[in-house]
C-alpha cells in the first residue's frame, strides 16, 4: 500500500499569499468586479471578488434575476480595463427572452411593446435593438441552458477554462432547484449539499466568482410575517432555501424582498414607509469580506433595471 502524502503547508505560504494580494489590490493590479450599485459595492469588497460565491435570494419577481442581469450587463463596461468572461447557467429562462429584457433596459419600451403587443412595434426602436445586439454580441458571455447535474456543471467548466486558459470568469446559475438531481442523490437537498461544494471546490481551483439565485422556503408567506412592523417582515438566512447547505460556502448571502406584493406599508420594527411595489429591500445576510446591512432600492420592472433610493422615512409613531 502507498504511503499517503503530507496534505498540510506551514503558514507562511497563506500569510505570503495574503501580503502578495494586498500589495495588488493597493496597486490596482488586483480589483474586485464593480457592480452598478455604490451601495452593493460598499456592503461587499468594493463589488464582487474572484474566488467568492454570492447567493441571492428571493420571492418570484422580487428582482433577483433583474439583478443578476444588470451586473452582467454593465460589467464589462464600469470594468473596461479587466480581462474576464462570463458563463451563465440559465436553466430557468431562454436566452430570447434574456436578450428581450436587455433590450427593454436600453429601449424604454416594455417587453409586451417590444412584442408588439397592442401596437407594432417602430422600426426605430428594433433598429436601435439591432444596433445594441451588434455591440452586445463583441463582449465575451457565453450560455449554456440545458439541464444539468452538478458533475455536468463541473465538466463543461474545466472544459470552459481549458478552452479559455483560465481567463477570469464570471459564472451565474439562474435557479438553484432547476440543477437536476443525479440518480445517487435521493433529494433535493442532497443535490444542493454537493453543489455547495461544488462552488467551493470550483472558486478554489479557477479565478471566477459566482452569482447564484434561490428561491425562498414557503414559511415567508406565513401571514404573520405579512403584518405592518414585524422582525418577521425581514428576509432571513433561515428563508434561503436549502440555507443549510448554502450559507456555508456562500461569501456574500442576499436576501430581497419587495414588501408591497405581500401589502406591508410598514417595514419591519423601524416601521419604514413603503410607498410602492417598486421598492426591493436587499437584506446583506452574510458578507465575509464585507458588511451585513439593509439597503433599499427601487425596481424599475419596465425597463428591466435596478437603481438605488434613499432609505425610506419612518413612520412617527408618537
Amino acid at each position: 500500500m502507498s504511503k499517503p502524502e503530507t496534505a498540510w503547508n506551514g503558514q507562511y505560504a497563506s500569510f505570503n499569499e495574503a501580503l502578495k494580494y494586498m500589495q495588488k489590490r493597493a496597486a490596482g493590479q488586483e480589483k474586485s468586479i464593480y457592480t452598478p450599485w455604490p451601495k452593493f459595492n460598499d456592503a461587499t469588497t468594493d463589488g464582487l471578488e474572484w474566488n467568492t460565491l454570492t447567493v441571492i435570494g428571493g420571492r418570484p419577481g422580487s428582482g433577483k434575476t433583474l439583478i443578476k442581469d444588470q451586473i452582467i450587463r454593465e460589467s464589462f463596461t464600469l470594468n473596461p480595463n479587466d480581462n474576464f468572461r462570463a458563463l451563465e447557467f440559465q436553466f430557468e429562462m431562454v436566452g430570447r427572452t434574456s436578450a428581450l429584457r436587455e433590450f427593454s433596459s436600453i429601449t424604454g419600451k416594455t417587453y409586451k411593446e417590444l412584442c408588439s403587443a397592442g401596437s407594432k412595434l417602430t422600426n426605430d426602436v428594433l433598429n436601435k435593438c439591432h444596433e445594441y445586439a451588434k455591440e452586445r454580441v463583441k463582449y465575451p458571455v457565453d450560455i449554456i441552458s440545458t439541464p444539468m447535474t452538478v458533475n455536468q456543471m463541473r465538466e463543461q467548466i474545466d472544459m470552459y477554462m481549458d478552452i479559455h486558459k483560465g481567463q477570469k470568469t464570471i459564472i451565474t446559475l439562474d435557479h438553484t432547484m432547476l440543477v437536476k438531481r443525479a440518480p445517487y442523490q435521493t433529494n433535493s437537498l442532497d443535490m444542493l449539499f454537493e453543489l455547495g461544494e461544488f462552488f467551493t471546490q470550483t472558486k478554489r481551483d479557477y479565478p471566477v466568482l459566482f452569482i447564484v439565485l434561490s428561491q425562498l422556503n414557503r414559511n415567508i408567506d406565513n401571514p404573520e410575517r405579512a403584518v405592518d412592523g414585524k422582525y418577521g417582515n425581514y428576509i432571513l438566512e433561515s428563508d434561503i432555501f436549502g440555507s443549510d447547505a448554502m450559507l456555508q460556502h456562500a461569501d456574500t448571502l442576499i436576501g430581497i424582498n419587495r414588501p408591497a406584493k405581500q401589502k406591508i406599508r410598514y417595514y419591519g420594527p423601524d416601521r419604514y414607509i413603503i410607498e410602492d411595489d417598486a421598492t426591493l429591500v436587499l437584506h446583506f445576510l452574510k458578507a465575509r469580506n464585507g458588511d451585513t446591512r439593509m439597503s433599499f432600492f427601487k425596481g424599475l420592472f419596465s425597463q428591466m433595471e435596478i437603481q438605488e433610493m434613499a432609505t425610506p422615512p419612518q413612520q412617527d409613531r408618537r
